[in-house]
Order: structure tokens, then sequence, then C-alpha cells
């Protein structure tokens, strides 16, 4: 149990850190596209797939799934801002409530792919187990 909490607190820091790295490196598109969000969100689904993948297929250990998918995963993903992202963008104006609309729809289409992504790369198939 210390052991799992120690990992997830590790990969937690990591992820987040990994988060603030790519806000900072990943530019916004125009009318504030927060690409820089959408980005980590991707990432961290398709990481999420691929060590939940590689466990279900006992390539790695539950450790490592609590490293990568619960830390890493977890601090690099961020719901609030993918949220807060959108509440910005529908606010600024009419124009703006379509982009709103294309980056929630973007955002779940895609992260939906990189996790099924992770998942066939880790030789699990997208069928949950």
């Amino acid at each position: 149990m210390v052991n799992t909490v120690i990992l997830v607190f590790v990969g937690g820091a990591l992820g987040a850190m990994l988060r603030e790295f790519s806000m900072l490196m990943v530019p916004n598109l125009a009318d504030n596209f927060p690409l820089d969000i959408l980005v980590a969100n991707l990432v961290a689904a398709f990481l999420l797939g691929l060590v939940t993948g590689l466990h279900r297929r006992q390539i790695v250990s539950e450790g490592a799934e609590m490293l990568v998918g619960t830390g890493i995963a977890g601090g690099l993903s961020t719901f609030s801002s993918f949220v807060y992202g959108a509440v910005v963008l529908m606010s600024a104006s009419t124009a703006s409530a379509v982009v709103a609309s294309v980056y929630v729809v973007i955002s779940l289409v895609l992260g939906y792919i990189a996790a099924t992504v992770g998942l066939r790369v880790s030789g699990q198939g997208s069928a949950p187990m």
C-alpha cells in the first residue's frame, strides 16, 4: 500500500511537470484554442491506454501501471483545464462558442483514439477487460 502511494505521488509530480512544460512549449492557436491542454490530455490518454494494455498482458508490473497510468497520466491530463478552456472560449463571443464546441468534440474523439491506439500498440487491442 505504501509503495503504491509513493509510486502515484512520484508519477503525479512527473506528470504535472510534463503538463507545465507542454503548456509553456505548445502555443495556443487562433481564437485562444487551448492546443497545449489538448496535447497534454491526448498524450495522457495514449500513455494510459499503453500501460493498461501492457499490464493486462503482464509485460509491466502493477507498480509500473500505478506510476505511469495513475500517476504520470493523471498528473499530465487535466480535466479542470479542459473545461476551463472551453468556458473561456465559450464566453468570448458567439463565434467562439463554435470554436469551444469544436474543441470539446475534438478532445473527446481524439482522446478516445489516443487511448485506443495506446491499447493497440501494447498488443492488447481495444476491447475492455
